[in-house]
């Protein structure tokens, strides 16, 4: 009889259940994972209240999940996973900007700004701050008509849909390229923050004695029909954390050099971005 024998013996099983999924794709990623799954809990010979543990964090996870966060993504983030999807996917093999995690506060539909508009709407303190740069493709040409979607955190080290203070879409814009690629926009430098830690996540990160703590950074999602869609932070080059990020975001190429101006009162970030050929695909919104 085809019936469970031994703890060996429920691999076969599931797998072979699995076997007849239309989907080619789906059946070869979800037999992977059953695979990955069952040999986990052999190596570490998980019991069973430790099991239980770990379907309340997943629970948990969807619950703290709304409209202010998605703790799901978060805790990709922190495993590391989401940064490694980033980089299988993005190898830049034609020199294309570096690519990086999409994070957990991206909103689709910033408002669309004029070249040189500040997406500091409420007259947020701080430093002020100049952006920069040049959209290229791969073979060096300015690429007119992309948008520059820019999105951060404030100096307080929060994105608008997490503070009151703050009205909607604060710190948030879309730019298009001029005829040269060119994209110009003024802010105020970022501050690092603490990724949400009210949640599952918190706990896991104090568990395993981790600080919270990202680096400054500005987000960008650069599109132009005909390219892939390029998502991707900036980082401060002066910021403590860079080598520490909780959510492994941080590679070389993402630093950006943030110069100050006026003795400190003010900072420049000059950075452009080359695009890939490929589908315009955007990424699904973490948040509405």
């Amino acid at each position: 009889m085809n019936i469970v024998t031994t703890p060996d013996s429920v691999l076969h099983m599931a797998t072979a259940a699995m076997s007849r999924t239309p989907d080619e794709r789906l059946r070869t990623v979800m037999a992977s994972l059953t695979r990955h799954l069952h040999a986990f809990v052999q190596e570490v010979h998980l019991s069973e209240e430790e099991f239980e543990q770990a379907l309340d964090f997943i629970v948990r996870i969807g619950q703290a999940t709304g409209e202010k966060k998605n703790e799901v993504v978060l805790a990709a983030d922190l495993l590391g996973v989401s940064t490694l999807v980033a980089l299988l996917n993005n190898q830049d093999p034609q020199g294309e900007s570096a690519a990086a995690l999409l994070g957990p506060f991206w909103r689709a539909n910033a408002p669309l700004c004029r070249a040189g508009e500040s997406i500091a709407r409420d007259d947020t303190p701080g430093v002020p701050l100049e952006v920069t740069g040049v959209v290229r493709d791969t073979q060096g040409r300015p690429v007119a008509g992309a948008i520059v979607d820019a999105w951060q955190a404030s100096p307080a080290g929060l994105y608008e849909n997490q503070d009151p203070q703050q009205a909607d879409m604060n710190l948030r814009g879309r730019f298009e390229t001029d005829a040269e690629g060119r994209f110009h926009f003024r802010t105020v430098r970022p501050a690092g923050y603490p990724v949400p830690t009210d949640g599952p996540c918190g706990v896991l990160l104090s568990a395993q004695q981790r600080h919270p703590n990202r680096p400054a950074h500005l987000h960008f999602m650069v599109s132009k029909p005909g390219h892939k869609v390029l998502i991707t932070q900036v980082f401060a080059d002066d910021d403590e954390n860079l080598e520490s990020d909780p959510v492994f975001g941080v590679t070389r190429r993402l630093i950006g050099r943030f110069e100050a101006q006026r003795d400190g009162l003010a900072a420049t970030l000059q950075h452009d971005f080359v695009l890939e050929p490929g589908e315009m695909k955007f990424p699904r919104p973490p948040i509405p």
